[in-house]
């Protein structure tokens, strides 16, 4: 179901103090601190000590799967600085529980939380690879790049069991269709099977996204995807495949990854990566206090420097969606980033030559009871 929501959102009334973290033995293995009510709820619920120590008997945050039977699958979008116009997520929410995610604010929609709620309770598109397949056989489909990870990670862990990547992939190669790809998880190493075969016919490319190679940073930031080592080592495996790969360093985080660019670039180039590209860190709506809360937590001593650099970039602001800015921001610091990942490409030899993949290979699928094509 895709919620939309209200042109007048309620008046939200305060039915306690702003909530505080959640405890940590609570929250183990989670990016959020805190599970603070979505934008679009009449109240703000938080816990609250009764005076008999009660908060110690709540259990501790588990992932729940949704199954879901969605009504549409391809996404269509007109934005001009992202490089595809459709794309398939076949999650809503996202395990991997990266703290900085910017699709965070969608669970609001939901009427959930964008804090922990984003990162356990979750849905799952079981009807997504039959939707594709009658989507793609519309008489009215110009088929173009498809991409998957656009929003969530279709590799988060919830896929080893659902396995709807890979029920998605095998339409697109069926089909011919081609397909890009955006992953923080070794998981996609999985698919490898099919990715050879499609890339073999100019259908398929993978991303991977690295933001640090620090361990420890990557555990508490992005606490559930693969760490950078497995990574590297997904891509590497990729690249010797014969798959064209990339790597995204995103988000960019000023004093805290952003030191990192040049190395994240190096390790990757080595490990076959062809192609590459940045995103400086986005902050819509709840993200802003999600992060700064997290940073609080887990870097004090850089907190405030952090945010000041963000707001340099941003006009001020913790944030600017406008088209042209959202992505790159604006400012001394963010240009000083961009020449660094500019003069670093190029000495790698990074983005020499864009892959482009192939459309002239898609035949729509049949469905049953539709007329075969005579020719």
């Amino acid at each position: 179901m895709d919620l939309q929501p209200p042109h007048n959102p309620p008046v939200r009334k305060t039915a306690a103090l702003e909530p505080d973290a959640i405890p940590a033995g609570r929250r183990r293995g989670r990016g959020s601190l805190s599970n603070r009510s979505g934008r679009f709820e009449a109240e703000v619920r938080s816990e609250a000590d009764d005076g008999w120590e009660s908060l110690q008997d709540l259990e501790a945050f588990s992932t729940y799967v949704q199954e879901e039977r969605a009504k549409s699958i391809i996404s269509t979008n007109d934005s001009p600085d992202i490089g595809f116009d459709r794309s398939v997520n076949p999650y809503r929410g996202c395990e991997h529980g990266c703290v900085y995610c910017y699709a965070r604010p969608t669970h609001a929609f939901l009427g959930l939380s964008p804090g922990l709620d984003f990162e356990s309770k979750l849905f799952a598109k079981v009807n997504a690879p039959e939707l594709l397949e009658r989507e793609l056989a519309d008489p009215n489909y110009a088929v173009k790049m498809l991409a998957l990870g656009t929003n969530t990670d279709p590799y988060q862990p919830t896929e080893r069991r659902y396995r709807i990547t890979r029920r998605l992939l095998e339409v697109l190669e069926r089909t011919g269709h081609p397909v890009g790809i955006v992953t923080k998880s070794a998981l996609v190493l999985r698919d490898k099977d099919i990715l050879v075969r499609m890339a073999k016919r100019g259908l398929a490319k993978v991303a991977i996204s690295v933001t640090t190679l620090d361990r420890k940073l990557a555990r508490t930031m992005e606490p559930r995807a693969s760490t950078p080592e497995k990574r590297l080592a997904a891509l590497e495996e990729l690249s010797a495949a014969g798959i064209p790969t990339a790597v995204m360093v995103a988000p960019v985080i000023p004093a805290l990854n952003d030191p990192e660019i040049e190395k994240i670039l190096t390790r990757a180039q080595a490990a076959g990566a062809r192609e590459a590209g940045y995103v400086v860190l986005r902050l819509p709506l709840e993200i802003s206090d999600l992060f700064k809360e997290w940073l609080e937590e887990n870097a004090p001593n850089r907190a405030k420097r952090v945010m000041s650099l963000v707001r340099s970039m941003r006009g001020g602001k913790d944030y600017d969606a406008k088209w042209g800015k959202r992505m790159r921001g604006q400012g001394p610091y963010a240009w000083q980033i961009g020449r660094r990942f500019e003069l670093a490409t190029k000495r790698l030899g990074l983005n020499a030559r864009r892959f482009d993949l192939r459309a002239d290979l898609f035949k729509p699928p049949v469905l049953p009871g539709q007329q075969l094509s005579l020719f």
